[in-house]
């Protein structure tokens, strides 16, 4: 039997390139190399929780955060990332 997986990756570049945001900006803020951050946004490298958590504070992404945590499904989070729902 197959586990589901949470794919995160396409979730962790919006918000990248939500703060505008270069993928080697990105890494030099986090301290890893860009193959790291393509790698996590191609879901090909899990974040562990202490890099998500800075990916989340150089993105300024909390809000994202939350929700992730809390289990809000991936669609949700992307309409909400791109502003495609209603304020």
């Amino acid at each position: 039997m197959k586990t589901a997986v949470m794919k995160c990756g396409a979730i962790m570049q919006a918000c990248r390139e939500r703060a505008g945001l270069t993928q080697e900006q990105l890494a030099e803020k986090l301290n890893l190399s860009r193959i790291s951050v393509i790698n996590y946004e191609k879901d090909k490298r899990i974040p562990n929780a202490p890099t998500l958590m800075n990916w989340v504070a150089a993105t300024g992404s909390q809000e994202v955060a939350v929700a992730f945590f809390c289990g809000m499904d991936g669609l949700s989070i992307m309409q909400s990332i791109l502003g495609l729902v209603g304020s």
